[in-house]
């Protein structure tokens, strides 16, 4: 055991100095704002009449988000002041009329927005917070929509009926581009591109966070409710973007490349040493900690770059423009695994297509669409340093020896043999189908040089386990995991940092007893308080918030918690972490261990905490000077996380670039509380780490 004896990684940086994303609106006429906020109160009450007629009524329940879009979109915008412009006021009266327009129709069961054909503007409600989340659409006259037809998922029947190509385009950075001017730009602007006869579909991506995390489960979301209104054709789906919207395209096309039939960045950035290096090492500046540099490779695409193997990717960069950076370094990257892809260069221009390119892009993009995809492919090479991004095609990583590190994974069939190849992988998910194999033939599998027969099975899904350095095969996609395996290990979409918590549904519990002091309750109060602000304003959402004594079976089950407080004043924590154990009097010494107490399903958190004394690790800390923030499977239910007193870990100085937007704290951090929290770091950082790969 040590105590803490230094201090490392100081906050010095006061928020209200960084200049604020999204930055002050204008002053709004009193007359404006108080019609504006009438109208938006308006539409409030239509919206809560909906809201119950769609207890009984699934239409109306399920195309609400459609109404709710243009509520939020002019509500937020006064109420957080968050009108940028004198003619957003006009716009803000307009969303209004719009919704209650729409909010008529589907009270009568009607929703014209889902047969409308060009620009419309569509919205969801996220998994994720609950929030409304807008997207707009481009839906070409071709799919002009027949008259609805009953169906298993109510979606109406186009002319021809034949599922068409989705294009994802993720826009430019724009701080500035909250609701109100987006859903404004995707009803009266085309974009860059229109492919001929496909959908393209114009991402939020949750305002200005280069896609990423809550903002990167944006994309599938929205694709599942486009998926659940308009014919697509699953396989020919394309990425693309320009600037921020590159940045989110390069990493989009690199994560998750068996998605795609064809890839488009544009400019934008895909690693954040070099492109931001100059900010980061400048002359007096601290230099990242290692975690944090660590942590980079969650969104690095370049030491991934080789994924490119397989997928028609075509870059575009303007001569004359810095971000041409990004192509270059993927470039290089690509060119150490002995790859290549196509990159296009606009003569002269800076940061912006030149006109003779956009036909080229379009004609490359063509060719990629026009591919047989019928079959899957017979041969997958992949590359991860995280379980956050573990599948491509038929192939999953379940399992790593060392998260962080690369993971790669080969694999090819060739007549009646499927050919394995690994590196840093303990246990893998294969998928392919029995069609692959020669018919009558013998399936066999060599992974690694260890042969297996795949005879006899029903379907090729199998289980490879690596112990002691030597692989096992089991069928079934979950069969050679005991309940402890998925209890302590990590595993996909289980495996950590802090921020991982926040891509999937989430809930804030706060803390309704008393701290176990003064300074820690204060603390965790106020940073209780600056995650449910930022992610109001980073992210877009207001972030769901439970007392600790009101968290429901439902909500253990389906939710990560976020869990604010400390052993003494949040009974969630008290269930879940171990306390001292003071001394026992004779008459307790009969009763039987843990009598009447439902001992949780995982382990409890690995911290020992008292009113005077904190352990966690080697360390002994004061609970009065330290706090802990951490990411663990939660013991009561350890397929969802609990998260101890952090939100999202970067904060204000990380929105002044979107390359900064990276993970700041690993799965733990000790945190001295003495030391304000600043724009960088919510104290300051004394220790900060990993657990292993069995969440040690």
């Amino acid at each position: 055991m040590r105590f803490v004896l230094a201090l490392l990684f100081p906050a010095t940086l006061i928020a209200q100095d960084v200049r604020p994303i999204p930055p002050p609106g204008i002053e709004i006429p009193a007359a404006d704002h108080a019609e504006i906020e009438a109208g938006v109160k308006k539409l409030g009450d239509e919206i809560a009449k909906l809201r119950e007629l769609g207890k009984t009524k699934p239409l109306i329940e399920k195309e609400l988000p459609n109404v709710e879009i243009f509520h939020k979109s002019a509500d937020w915008a006064v109420r957080y002041g968050e009108i940028f412009d004198v003619k957003q006021i006009a716009t803000a009266k307009d969303h209004i009329l719009q919704g209650l327009d729409r909010a008529a129709a589907l009270a009568k069961g009607e929703t014209p927005w889902n047969t409308a054909t060009g620009l419309v503007a569509r919205g969801y409600r996220s998994k994720i917070d609950g929030s409304v989340q807008p997207y707009g659409v481009l839906v070409p006259e071709t799919l002009r929509a027949a008259t609805p037809q009953g169906s298993r998922d109510d979606r109406p029947t186009f002319t021809g009926g034949t599922p068409v190509p989705l294009h994802f385009w993720c826009h430019g950075r724009g701080e500035k581009n909250t609701e109100l001017p987006f859903i404004a730009g995707v009803q009266a602007n085309k974009g860059e591109f229109t492919p001929e006869g496909a959908i393209v579909c114009y991402l939020y991506g949750r305002y200005c966070c280069a896609n990423k995390f809550a903002g990167e489960s944006d994309l599938f979301e929205t694709k599942a409710d486009i998926a659940a209104h308009y014919p697509i054709d699953e396989k020919r789906v394309v990425v693309r973007g320009f600037s921020m919207g590159g940045a989110a395209a390069w990493q989009f096309a690199f994560h998750f490349p068996g998605s795609w039939a064809a890839a488009a960045p544009g400019a934008g950035f895909a690693e954040t040493e070099e492109f931001f290096g100059r900010t980061l090492y400048a002359e007096g500046a601290a230099p990242p900690p290692w975690w944090e540099r660590h942590l980079w490779r969650w969104y690095d695409v370049t030491i991934c770059a080789r994924n490119v193997e397989g997928l028609p990717l075509v870059a575009y960069s303007g001569e004359l423009d810095g971000q041409k950076q990004s192509a270059d370094i993927m470039l290089r990257y690509a060119a150490q695994e002995k790859h290549s892809f196509t990159h296009i260069i606009g003569p002269g221009v800076p940061h912006k297509y030149h006109p003779d390119a956009k036909p080229v892009i379009e004609k490359f993009i063509d060719v990629a669409l026009a591919k047989d995809r019928s079959q899957p492919p017979k041969s997958v090479s992949f590359t991860t340093y995280s379980l956050i991004y573990p599948t491509r095609n038929w192939i999953t990583i379940v399992g790593m020896e060392k998260s962080w590190e690369r993971a790669d994974v080969d694999a090819v069939i060739e007549k009646d043999t499927l050919t394995v190849k690994t590196k840093n992988i303990s246990m893998l998910r294969l998928s392919p189908k029995l069609e692959a194999f020669p018919a009558n033939s013998k399936p066999k599998l060599v992974i690694d040089g260890a042969p297996f027969s795949l005879e006899g099975v029903a379907a090729v899904v199998s289980m490879a386990i690596k112990t002691a350095g030597k692989w096992e095969l089991r069928p079934g996609i979950y069969s050679g995991m005991t309940p402890d395996d998925r209890k302590t290990d990590k595993r996909p979409y289980l495996c950590g940092p802090v921020d991982h918590a926040f891509m999937s549904k989430f809930l804030f519990v706060r803390p309704t007893g008393a701290p176990l002091n003064a300074a820690l309750g204060k603390w965790t109060k106020s940073e209780m308080e600056h995650a449910i602000k930022s992610w109001r304003a980073v992210f877009r959402g207001d972030a769901p918030i439970k007392d600790d004594t009101a968290v429901t079976d439902d909500d253990i089950r389906n939710s990560n918690l976020i869990l604010w407080g400390d052993i003494s004043s949040n009974a969630v924590i008290k269930k879940i972490a171990q306390e001292p154990i003071p001394a026992k009097t004779p008459a307790e010494e009969t009763k039987s261990p843990g009598a009447g107490q439902k001992k949780p399903p995982g382990p409890l958190l690995p911290i020992l905490w008292g009113k005077n004394e904190l352990n966690f690790k080697t360390y002994r800390l004061d609970p009065a000077r330290y706090a802990l923030i951490l990411i663990y499977p939660n013991p009561l239910n350890p397929s969802r996380y609990v998260v101890l007193n952090s939100g999202h870990t970067f904060r204000e100085f990380a929105l002044l670039n979107n390359s900064d937007q990276t993970p700041k704290l690993p799965d733990w951090a000790i945190v001295d509380i003495t030391v304000p929290a600043d724009a960088k770091w919510p104290g300051l950082i004394y220790d900060a780490g990993f657990f292993d790969e069995h969440w040690k």
